[in-house]
């Protein structure tokens, strides 16, 4: 057991960081989060851990005491997923995925969206059941689209490791919000590496339910997720069924968690839950992520005085 979590602690070189060290981020053009530009660039030979430094916890449980990094838009103190080893056929900064069955999504309020109604980038924390910080999601997309398109808005989510990274990139394209026109419904493609599709969302027509279609790189399907009649968040959680083809077998869920009355009413920032087997495909468990936000800027999203979607319509 001790071996094993040595490996794992060799092939992330960050827990060998002293405490408090940024981590490199992408270039200043990147609309990232407050603070994003400036880091310097990467350093090398970093010096070794001090005496007494801890070793990893047992297996199944958080590493104590794990380096805490002045991550840029993310919440101070909160420590990040030590990477585990790279399976096989896995994409770079995906194998955070190969190892979880469940992951949490929750949306950071933005202060200047609350008191002027100005929409703003969103961001994201995507964390795992333990609360470490697993990546970093920022929507990047232009002023004009954000506050025009309100909620219906194509947008380019880019996906973050601990390390600065971008391993994912959520592109949607701009398609019709109304189930009344069958030929133009929405869709989400998912990158890992950017620029490499490894699955997309597409929306299916139903008349009365929210249902997406979950396919590989190769457009073939491969899943099923089927929502209910009334998507409305009031004082309860909203669930989406993770099915298989046939749609006789819930093998997972995307749901939307209850945040309370006040964050509820005066702020369009959600809280996600994703579950999803342990052995599912870690290509497949990146899309699971695609079709959550999908779905928050589909159902749960506002925009000015545009309120969220309480259905299919």
């Amino acid at each position: 057991m001790d071996k094993q979590h040595t490996q794992m602690n060799d092939s992330h070189p960050q827990t060998n960081m002293p405490v408090g060290y940024p981590p490199q981020y992408p270039p200043t053009a990147f609309q990232g989060p407050p603070g994003y530009a400036g880091y310097p660039g990467p350093q090398v030979g970093y010096p070794p851990p001090p005496a007494g430094h801890p070793g990893p916890g047992p297996a199944g449980f958080p590493v104590p005491n794990q380096p805490v990094y002045n991550q840029p838009g993310g919440a101070a103190g909160v420590p990040w997923m030590p990477a585990p080893p790279t399976p096989l056929n896995c994409p770079p900064g995906l194998e955070y995925l190969s190892q979880i069955d469940q992951i949490l999504i929750h949306q950071q309020i933005e202060l200047l969206e609350v008191l002027t109604g100005f929409e703003t980038n969103n961001k994201y924390e995507i964390k795992n059941s333990f609360g470490q910080r697993v990546y970093f999601a920022v929507e990047d997309t232009d002023c004009c689209t954000r506050n025009c398109c309100g909620p219906s808005r194509p947008f380019t989510l880019r996906i973050i490791d601990n390390m600065g990274q971008e391993v994912m990139t959520l592109e949607r394209p701009l398609r019709c919000s109304s189930c009344c026109c069958p030929c133009c419904l929405q869709e989400i493609e998912i990158q890992a590496p950017p620029g490499v599709p490894v699955g997309y969302v597409i929306q299916t027509w139903h008349p009365c339910l929210p249902k997406f279609t979950i396919q590989n790189e190769k457009r073939d399907d491969v899943l099923k997720i089927s929502g209910p009649c009334v998507v409305c968040s009031c004082c309860g959680d909203v669930d989406f069924e993770i099915k298989s083809l046939d749609e006789q077998t819930v093998v997972g869920k995307i749901s939307k968690h209850w945040t309370g009355i006040l964050r509820e009413a005066f702020t369009d920032a959600d809280n996600f839950g994703i579950q999803f087997p342990l052995d599912l495909d870690v290509k497949m468990k990146a899309v699971m992520i695609g079709a959550c936000f999908l779905i928050d800027f589909m159902f749960f999203e506002s925009s000015g005085n545009q309120e969220q979607r309480s259905g299919v319509w």
